[in-house]
């Protein structure tokens, strides 16, 4: 049975639904936050178990969320550090990334920002990102525009995860209109307008939607704040479906763009000239869809598994009547692979940039910024004869 809320005019719904008759349960959802409740002097003794969702994940132990911590940590800086540098490498040589390859720097620069949601939440801890505290009772932020910290690393996380997936359909629109119709980089980029559009216009309504609707809730496994994780429906409906239409877009220009670019190799191989240079850029583009669709498709399988179990995993959770055989407990594999998949996207983004371009690149701006050309070598002993010049007249001037 579930014991009614002290909160007046608590229009919220009390998710899930009650167990089968007979059986003992617990709302996960609600907080005994009320000294007029009759049982919230025992939930606070600790006599029996807090009625609201912990502000931990229930299902795993003290170790395992220990471990979460510095596994989501480890990666996420990880993700900074390799988008980082791609995104660095694009600011100092900007002509050398041209369409159709310049969404990737988008895409890149997009999981840099969902790496700072996680190392805010690295930083801050999980209590002050995903919980909240109550009349001393801690539990997981549920439906709610959340508090400023909170709203944040939402915004980073889901705003710039789902720009990326929109950057990647645009990479690999960009290669089908490259391969497959011919089209040049000018007349790409001559669209450019309207891929920004559309990378920041729909993310952007869909986070204003989230918001507006009260949907951010709390991660109790990871401590970020996302949506989806307390309701199924928002789950479906802002997570998992966009990310199965986008994967699913992108996939099928980028197989359209690879068939196009086999029978070009095939005519100009018939025409007697050597394909080495295409040969070695199908395999770069072979490389980078494999390090984006597995970890992306991993990403949909796990979200999957968590929609589909998740009611079972809270009716075993609240229910202590049901037999040891039929508790269903999540799988701790699971959740720290899809945590893993999210960022791996991100380390392996830049995988583009990892070249010896790069390299000459960067030496080229070391040069000008640090040694440069000779006649800037030159005039830079100049500047310091005349600097130690000033030096020496305003010494002798404060003696005298």
């Amino acid at each position: 049975m579930y014991t009614p809320i002290c909160l007046e005019d608590y229009k919220k719904p009390l998710p899930p639904k009650p167990c089968e008759p007979g059986c003992q349960c617990r709302a996960p959802m609600v907080a005994l936050n009320s000294d007029r409740h009759p049982l919230y002097n025992r939930v606070k003794t600790g006599q029996i178990p807090n009625c609201a969702m912990p502000c931990h994940n229930p299902y795993f132990t003290q170790d395992e969320r220990t471990f979460t911590a510095f596994w989501i940590g480890l990666w996420s800086v990880l993700c900074f550090i390799s988008t980082f540098a791609t995104v660095a490498t694009f600011l100092i040589d900007m002509e050398r990334f041209k369409y159709p390859e310049r969404p990737i720097i988008f895409l890149s620069a997009c999981y840099m920002f969902v790496s700072i949601g996680y190392i805010v939440r690295l930083i801050a801890g999980h209590e002050k990102v995903a919980c909240n505290r109550e009349y001393d009772v801690e539990h997981i932020h549920y439906e709610t525009t959340g508090p400023a910290l909170c709203t944040v690393v939402f915004l980073l996380i889901y705003f710039f995860g789902m720009a990326s997936s929109i950057w990647w359909v645009i990479l690999s629109l960009t290669w089908f209109l490259a391969a497959g119709m011919k089209w040049g980089n000018e007349a790409i980029a001559g669209y450019s307008q309207y891929f920004h559009l559309a990378a920041w216009l729909i993310p952007s309504m869909k986070s204003i939607a989230v918001l507006a609707l009260s949907s951010v809730d709390g991660d109790p496994v990871a401590g970020i704040c996302y949506v989806g994780n307390q309701n199924l429906d928002n789950l479906r409906g802002f997570v998992l479906a966009p990310l199965v239409i986008y994967l699913f877009i992108g996939t099928m220009f980028l197989l359209a763009g690879f068939v196009s670019l086999f029978r070009i190799r095939s005519v100009i191989k018939q025409g007697g000239t050597k394909t080495d240079k295409l040969e070695k850029l199908m395999i770069r583009i072979g490389i980078f869809t494999v390090l984006y669709t597995v970890p992306a498709t991993i990403i949909v399988a796990c979200y999957f598994y968590e929609q589909h179990n998740r009611q079972s995993w809270e009716i075993t959770h609240n229910c202590s009547c049901l037999l040891e055989q039929e508790v269903k407990r999540p799988d701790y594999a699971v959740f720290m692979l899809k945590y893993f998949m999210c960022l791996l996207v991100g380390i392996t983004s830049g995988v583009w940039t990892w070249s010896g371009k790069t390299l000459e690149s960067w030496r080229s701006f070391c040069t000008r910024c640090c040694w440069g050309s000779k006649e800037g070598r030159g005039m830079g002993f100049k500047c310091r004869k005349r600097v130690l010049f000033i030096r020496g007249n305003f010494d002798l001037s404060f003696k005298v």
